[in-house]
């Protein structure tokens, strides 16, 4: 009889979920592309796999952001302080490229910049992206054909970026490649892509959660380790990753991930931290020296109760809320009746570090799309999230513009740039509410009804737990009921069901 540590699933299961089948939203929808699926379909016999449609997707969506740029790329960005605000087309990226010396090829983190910003304030793996674009942009002509060009070359880097995310999250659930489209159709995804450099992150992410479905461990932590060293938030998945090996008995494998994370990290930091140790720091000083921002939380409470928030204050705020995040989802992932997918964790862990920030950029919208449609990959409540950071990405900007407008006041006033950041919150904290409620009732899991485990999980996937805490060390026979394919790993000493096949 095969053991629970190779046999993953209990009943024999279909090649491919098909989401029009088990989504209603989807099953609206494709009646735009003749409906959903019949059973006369001849599939797997055409060029045209989930994999490769979802990357084509995401590759028209992207360019169709970069078309809404367009009245910055022609004009907005050079000429008038509002117009890239009043056009909802504003990027860092033109901007930048004289603001931090690369016009004039200064090194960056070994060349003090002569404005305000003495050091290049990126990680160093986004600097080193920055600086690869701007070798490939010519260094003839005037400022402003030069910061077009370096805006598109940047964005063509980014376009790959962007469909490496789409096909490594159509590819971490085997059985559910179109899960990407989630990704690939997200508009806020299209509305951000091109704003600042987070994609090189996120996809370095996607592609080590993909590397970790595949029981490639070394390898995961080889890429988290890249995407840390290009933005900070992609080392916060070794945390729920910790709490799911702990309960799975999985410690040689999260040793790995760790070792090879620390390893490329430090291949990437440690020459620019030895030979300028000031401009590689600048990352981190300007990180705890920046007061309250745009879009956190605390801007939200300070001007609701009109007090004053210092830096030092939301710096030790944003580290208590972050602790008791962390242990919120330490004692629901030990306690939870299954052990939660790793996806689910990864999703929770990111969506509180930015809640409890000191500013919401825009673009961090980016490091959920590809998280949430993994954790909770259902249209409706992704719909209803994307809505709420399209109301977000439209009222930062036209609040930008009533404020760089002049008396004409044109845009969004104060008290509506408030909404805009409680319409934010509410949507991000919504959806954590969905991800949370299907760890506690796995039944209503998209995934797991579908008859899977934990498909972005690896070696977790199918793996009997070693360690619990309270009902879920001692789980009732039948936890849960549900119609559809079941899967009873997640407990002591679990064994596959019957399935009358023996």
């Amino acid at each position: 009889m095969p053991s629970a540590e190779t046999t993953r699933v209990s009943v024999p299961q279909p090649d491919v979920v098909r989401p029009t089948r088990e989504d209603e939203v989807a099953a609206a929808g494709s009646e735009l592309i003749g409906g959903p699926v019949g059973r006369r379909s001849l599939l797997g016999t055409s060029w045209w796999t989930p994999v490769r449609i979802v990357a084509l997707v995401a590759i028209g969506m992207f360019a169709l952001g970069m078309v809404q740029k367009l009245p910055c790329y022609d004009s907005g960005w050079f000429f008038g302080a509002s117009s890239q605000y009043t056009h909802a087309c504003y990027s860092d990226i033109p901007h930048l490229y004289q603001g931090r010396g690369f016009a004039d090829g200064l090194v960056p983190y070994f060349d003090k910049l002569p404005g305000d910003m003495d050091y290049l304030e990126y990680p160093v793996l986004t600097g080193v992206f920055m600086e690869v674009a701007s070798w490939m942009t010519p260094s003839g002509g005037g400022i402003q054909a030069r910061e077009q060009t370096y805006w598109m070359v940047n964005a063509g880097m980014l376009m790959v970026c962007a469909a490496v995310i789409a096909v490594c999250t159509a590819r971490i659930h085997r059985r559910r490649p179109w899960d990407g489209l989630l990704v690939a159709l997200a508009p806020a995804f299209a509305l951000t892509a091109t704003i600042n450099w987070d994609l090189l992150a996120v996809a370095l992410l996607a592609a080590a959660m993909l590397m970790w479905s595949r029981g490639r461990a070394l390898a995961f932590g080889v890429l988290v380790g890249l995407a840390t060293a290009a933005k900070f938030y992609p080392f916060l998945v070794l945390g729920p990753l910790l709490v799911l090996c702990w309960r799975a008995g999985k410690w040689r494998e999260y040793g790995t991930a760790v070792l090879g994370a620390v390893g490329a990290w430090l291949v990437v930091n440690l020459p620019v931290m030895w030979l300028a140790p000031e401009g590689w720091s600048k990352f981190y000083r300007f990180s705890q020296e920046r007061g309250v921002d745009f879009g956190s939380v605390f801007l939200f409470v300070s001007r609701w109760f009109n007090i004053d928030i210092t830096a030092d204050t939301a710096n030790t705020y944003a580290m208590i809320m972050m602790v008791l995040a962390c242990f919120g989802i330490t004692a629901m992932t030990l306690t939870a009746p299954r052990r939660p997918r790793f996806a689910q964790l990864v999703f929770l862990i990111v969506a509180a570090f930015i809640v409890t920030n000191k500013v919401y950029s825009p673009q961090y919208v980016l490091w959920l799309v590809p998280l949430a449609a993994l954790a909770r990959p259902r249209w409706r409540d992704f719909l209803i999230w994307q809505t709420c950071e399209v109301a977000y990405f439209l009222g930062i900007w036209l609040y930008l513009a009533y404020t760089t407008s002049g008396d004409a006041h044109k845009g969004l006033p104060t008290d509506g740039y408030q909404l805009a950041i409680a319409v934010h919150l509410l949507g991000t904290l919504y959806l954590c509410a969905v991800v949370v409620r299907d760890i506690f009732l796995p039944e209503r899991d998209m995934v797991r009804r579908a008859g899977d485990d934990d498909p972005s999980g690896g070696v977790l996937d199918g793996a009997p737990d070693v360690f619990a805490l309270g009902a879920a060390a001692h789980p009732p026979r039948h936890a849960a009921h549900f119609e559809g394919p079941q899967v009873d790993w997640g407990s002591p000493g679990a064994q596959p069901a019957d399935d009358g096949s023996r």
